[in-house]
């Protein structure tokens, strides 16, 4: 076997080397044998106060430190002598003007409404004696302490009252209102002589025991036209307030959010 020269094997050797070098290069430089540091975020955001900052929490909150007021509502005038005159001969629907002036006599006592923990509403039962002698006060619900509180105050310090229009006790449930988002609006009169709708009952109810029968609804009574006409001489001309509350009141009722709505 013949020797390979000396210069072969430098040449064989050096090319071993260079490629070895640059193996362990790229090895080095992709992380292999040294762990390659990761990329550090070196961007630095530089925050400047315009403003000094806040020394009490108003500060740190502009919409609970602002100067905004509470809404408030005045208490509504107390019913004139003409009102009262009015509404101790008014009989129609269980003497709904002595109803009405009721409620804001009361009212008007109770001062003004501030929004705020106190406000609410308050729903009383109350009976009159045929004399105008306030007799019996029962709360039936309420959502204000203070609202009830100022109600029954203004209930036991409340001027004379005078008879009751049909001479026989009255007894009849009012809500009182103490928001200021609320007003006891003016009753509207234009209808009151129209018969009451009678009340609804099952005709296919049965106790299980009776014969089974069908019971028809009674049909609303209607007056003759001698009782029409001397009821309609009763009524009042509604004001403006009162048709716009019914209207309002009605349209509250009826429309839907649900309608007219575009997708």
């Amino acid at each position: 076997m013949k020797k390979k020269p000396p210069r072969l094997l430098f040449a064989l050797w050096l090319s071993i080397a260079v490629h070895l070098g640059l193996i362990l290069w790229w090895a080095t430089y992709e992380g292999f044998i040294f762990a390659k540091p990761k990329d550090v975020n070196l961007n630095i955001i530089e925050v400047r106060l315009e403003d000094p900052i806040a020394k009490n929490s108003n500060d740190l909150n502009p919409i609970l430190g602002s100067d905004k007021q509470p809404a408030s509502l005045a208490a509504p005038s107390a019913p004139t002598s003409e009102e009262w005159a009015f509404a101790s001969k008014y009989t129609l629907k269980n003497s709904k003007g002595y109803r009405h002036s009721f409620g804001q006599q009361v009212r008007s006592m109770m001062g003004a409404a501030v929004e705020g923990p106190d406000q609410g509403q308050v729903r009383f039962r109350i009976e009159i004696a045929p004399n105008g002698t306030l007799v019996k006060v029962e709360t039936l619900w309420k959502t204000s302490d203070k609202a009830e509180q100022l109600a029954r105050r203004a209930m036991k310090s409340m001027p004379a009252l005078p008879p009751t229009p049909t001479g026989k006790s009255l007894i009849f449930e009012r809500t009182i209102s103490f928001t200021p988002f609320a007003t006891d609006d003016a009753p509207v009169y234009r209808d009151d002589c129209l018969p009451d709708t009678p009340a609804f009952s099952n005709p296919f109810a049965w106790d299980g025991k009776s014969s089974q029968e069908i019971k028809k609804n009674k049909p609303a009574e209607k007056l003759s036209p001698e009782a029409l006409a001397e009821c309609l001489k009763q009524l009042p001309q509604d004001s403006i307030d009162g048709i716009t509350a019914e209207a309002q009141r009605q349209l509250d009722i009826w429309s839907s959010g649900k309608l007219n709505q575009r997708k």
